[in-house]
């Protein structure tokens, strides 16, 4: 038996029925530590589910929502200090710092190792251990990984319930002495004897969190935040950090990327890829609702891609999570469509405004605000769209955490243990200039090299730095590539070497959806209209789309592309056109600001196509 809200339950699971020794070990000796007052193993059921939100919503953590309008939903609000992943107290502990590389944060692993059991000592007196087994990847899947998070937070388990495959299954295949990736966290605010959290959101203050990776003994540590990526350690931290490690060592890629199946009317598919920084339209992209007739697009994944090479050579990917945690302002149903109707039900909501009948509203949502509301702070909030000055009701952070099976585009095969078949990579910022609306590589290494050099550009109001700069963001991964970024880059060319031809691997491509006209608008319409790119990258899968070579890769001739409405001979001109001046500036960027962080980890075929980039567009005459 365990113990939940002081009530004895028959029939569940306990530490008697885990059959992996050193499992058993490793949890009793984390809870000799950390001292909770009971020890409860996650099994995955919709029971223990409904009793953790029940929990909850007698401690006032979280508001159940309109059952008509949101069916078996609840909203948390978190505290102001713990509302999104914390970069600059993320950790990649490799016992050499070299390996963690100039993107990352480093501390010696004996030292942060020591830092956290003090922290953890007692850190869980008054609460509950929670153990829980999921698995990223279908179960029992040969793609799949299996891991254990052991948290004091029950908004945790239920998350990484949605998140990923949790529960009796998992243990199922890990038997008695598989592998798995161990995962500590606690949001770090113990409880003397008879104190509750009094309905507000635990966690610790900004100095004593850690996010925090060790490479080489593949562990995760966590201490002192309970919100998103640096709690739900299936997510950011095991998908991309460890995985990138475990991938760099094993022969495959684990990326920050979306994946997506492509049907023309043929009824012909192909399975697509795709890395952007925030803020570029990603989750859009995977749930996009074309605008060409007869051409249909379904889900894989949104976020996070396993690829790993098949007996035929080929990369073959799957989604390890079972879950969106997508971002909530700015999601309506002109913007994505498919991801609202996934979070219409059984959906953890974050920092999100609730209405007075107890629906959920933000901005962005594509209607205004129904009347007076409760904002992600506690306060009432009136909408005054007179006033600039206003704050909004939901962070914009804020978050849904949906199953993917609720996806309306979700595809049939999104959980093939198999995997699918990979035919092309998009990478893509928004760069308002010189990125041209598609071009593609012309060969591996040089999507590499595509890859490599992916940036955004910023305003001053979202980064402490000049309007216009930009930041790069090479392959998407810049916050989640877990050793030196340079040898990262090296892994993705060994990759290309070990394929048995280059037939056989993805076209990679640079895509960007945002450039605009000397006012400032959007040149290109985006959302659905982004199929119509989509059509001449499967064209260009299957060898028979309109292309033309130039300096910067292969790209589409002026016609290729099935043109949207509004869209003018002089815009497409504009949107496919070699910007020699932009681009030799771009170049000029990468050498002296971007590629010397990297040093002699720097593959040298990346310098080289650099200088190949250079002459090339110096000897262009259009």
């Amino acid at each position: 038996m365990f113990r939940v809200n002081g009530k004895d339950k028959e029939n569940s699971m306990t530490l008697n029925d885990l059959k992996h020794p050193k499992l058993v070990q490793w949890v009793n000796e984390f809870a000799a530590l950390t001292t909770p007052d009971n020890i409860v193993v996650a099994d995955g059921s919709k029971e223990q589910y409904d009793e953790l939100i029940d929990l909850q919503v007698k401690e006032g953590l979280c508001v159940r929502l309109n059952p008509e309008k949101k069916p078996n939903c609840v909203l948390f609000d978190s505290d102001p200090s713990d509302v999104a992943r914390v970069e600059k107290r993320t950790f990649i502990a490799s016992e050499k710092q070299e390996d963690a590389g100039p993107t990352n944060n480093w501390i010696d692993p004996k030292e942060l190792k020591a830092t956290l059991t003090d922290l953890y000592r007692g850190c869980m007196k008054g609460r509950t251990l929670y153990v829980i087994p999921f698995s990223m990847g279908p179960v029992g899947s040969p793609m799949s990984k299996i891991g254990v998070e052991l948290t004091d937070s029950a908004y945790v388990v239920c998350n990484m319930m949605i998140m990923t495959r949790v529960g009796v299954k998992v243990l199922d295949v890990l038997g008695t002495d598989g592998y798995f990736v161990p995962c500590l966290h606690s949001v770090g605010k113990p409880l003397a004897e008879g104190e509750t959290d009094g309905g507000k959101w635990p966690c610790a203050p900004m100095e004593h969190k850690y996010i925090s990776q060790f490479p080489e003994t593949r562990e995760i540590w966590s201490y002192g935040s309970g919100y998103g990526g640096n709690a739900l350690l299936g997510k950011k931290c095991f998908a991309l950090r460890i995985a990138s490690v475990l991938a760099r060592d094993e022969g495959w890629l684990a990326e920050h990327m979306l994946i997506l199946k492509v049907t023309n009317p043929e009824g012909r598919s192909k399975y697509v890829t795709g890395a952007f920084p925030s803020a570029c339209g990603k989750t859009n992209l995977a749930m996009l609702i074309p605008t060409i007739p007869g051409w249909e697009v379904h889900t894989i994944g949104d976020d996070i891609a396993w690829m790993k090479p098949g007996k035929d050579g080929r990369l073959y990917a799957i989604n390890p999570e079972a879950g969106f945690f997508g971002v909530a302002p700015g999601t309506s149903s002109k913007s994505n469509h498919n991801a609202l109707m996934a979070a219409s039900k059984n959906t953890i909501f974050t920092n999100v405004a609730l209405t007075e009948d107890k629906d959920v509203w933000w901005e962005g949502i594509g209607y205004d605000a129904p009347g007076k509301l409760i904002d992600w702070n506690g306060n009432e909030w009136v909408q005054d769209k007179g006033n600039k000055e206003q704050k909004p009701a939901a962070h914009p952070n804020s978050r849904f955490t949906a199953p993917a099976s609720q996806c309306p585009c979700i595809a049939p095969e999104w959980e093939d243990p198999a995997g699918v078949p990979i035919s092309a990579i998009l990478f893509g910022g928004r760069r308002p200039s010189t990125i041209p609306l598609v071009h593609m590589s012309r060969n591996w290494n040089h999507g590499v090299f595509l890859g490599s050099i992916v940036g955004s550009e910023v305003t001053a109001a979202t980064l402490d730095v000049k309007a216009g700069t930009i930041r790069r963001d090479p392959f998407a991964m810049l916050p989640f590539c877990g050793y030196n970024m340079g040898d990262y880059f090296q892994h993705w060319i060994d990759v290309g070497k070990a394929a048995p031809s280059q037939d056989v691997l993805p076209k990679i491509f640079y895509v960007n959806w945002f450039r605009k006209d000397a006012e400032g608008h959007f040149i290109w319409p985006g959302y659905g209209d982004n199929s119509r790119v989509l059509k001449w990258i499967f064209e260009c899968c299957d060898g028979t789309a309109k292309t033309v070579d130039t300096p910067i890769g292969i790209m589409p001739t002026i016609d290729a592309i099935d043109r949207p409405e509004g869209v003018s001979d002089a815009d497409m001109a504009e949107l496919l056109k070699v910007d020699v001046a932009g681009w030799l500036r771009e170049v000029e960027d990468i050498r002296t600001n971007h590629y010397p962080k990297f040093g002699k980890h720097l593959p040298k075929e990346l310098a080289d196509m650099l200088d190949t980039l250079e002459a090339s567009l110096k000897a262009y005459k259009g």
